[in-house]
């Protein structure tokens, strides 16, 4: 069986799926939108089960903390990752706005739950990527050897974009910490080509595709997947937004050819993260 990482899902609750914040999401006609009208209180079981269902292998989770707080808390992933060993990886969400608090928790969550990156949205905090509250956590990230991932690109829920544009804000990043493994969320649309210089540039930098499915790539973002960033651009769902099947679904009429349909479906999130081979 062929190996699929989805680099890039949430396993919700009532609380993420039903927050106000999301109320431009739920009027899109998605996955999501069904989730809060039909089935708010989803389990963990269930998720996997559709994932299993729909040949997503193994998926990779994170957990959602904001300024109001944690929606998803890294003890609620870690415990569907031990639930599902070998088929879940657990990334951090920590308040940035402590920095030493946050410090500790990622360092908690990395060394008891094997937990294998952070991710930070910086739309959600109203800060671009290279804000000083930041620093802390890209230099302990090194020092654990773990990913750091962010959304790049505009937000759907009714925040500013802004911090979400790859240059100069990544940019930034990506100098002063080029031992900083970096994975960015949903392609990065519409500064795509911002974000391509950004992973032609910086050999640590990434995107994954969540959010997006096959059929509205950028064709730009296509071609570069075809030639020089057949190892930088990673499979991703943005789950509950979209289901596996919906991301896999128009794959082949890509014309990726073998090695890189491969590449792009799982072997370049294995790099990324530094995950074991399944």
């Amino acid at each position: 069986m062929t190996e699929i990482i989805d680099a890039w899902m949430q396993l919700p609750n009532k609380e993420y799926l039903l927050n106000p914040m999301f109320d431009s999401l739920r009027r899109w006609p998605t996955n999501w939108s069904s989730l809060a009208l039909d089935n708010p209180s989803i389990k963990h079981e269930e998720v996997m089960d559709l994932f299993r269902s729909q040949g997503v292998t193994r998926a990779i989770a994170s957990a959602w903390w904001g300024p109001a707080g944690p929606m998803i808390t890294n003890d609620e992933v870690a415990a569907a990752v031990r639930a599902h060993p070998g088929q879940l990886v657990g990334v951090a969400s920590v308040d940035i706005s402590r920095a030493m608090d946050a410090v500790r928790e990622l360092r908690r969550c990395v060394k008891e739950f094997g937990f294998k990156g952070l991710r930070v949205l910086p739309w959600l905090w109203g800060l671009p990527p290279d804000d000083r509250r930041y620093y802390p956590l890209y230099a302990e990230c090194i020092e654990l050897d773990i990913t750091f991932c962010l959304q790049v690109g505009h937000a759907g829920p009714m925040c500013p974009s802004e911090p979400g544009r790859p240059i100069p804000y990544l940019d930034n990043v990506a100098h002063e910490f080029p031992e900083l493994r970096i994975v960015g969320g949903h392609i990065g649309f519409p500064w795509v080509a911002e974000m391509i210089s950004l992973m032609m540039k910086h050999p640590n930098v990434y995107v994954d595709t969540s959010a997006y499915k096959a059929s509205r790539f950028p064709q730009e973002l296509i071609s570069y997947m075809r030639g020089p960033g057949k190892k930088k651009v990673l499979y991703g769902t943005n789950y509950p937004m979209l289901t596996p099947a919906e991301c896999l679904a128009d794959i082949d009429a890509l014309d990726l050819g073998d090695e890189v349909k491969q590449l792009f479906l799982a072997d370049n999130a294995r790099r990324a993260f530094k995950l074991e081979v399944a």
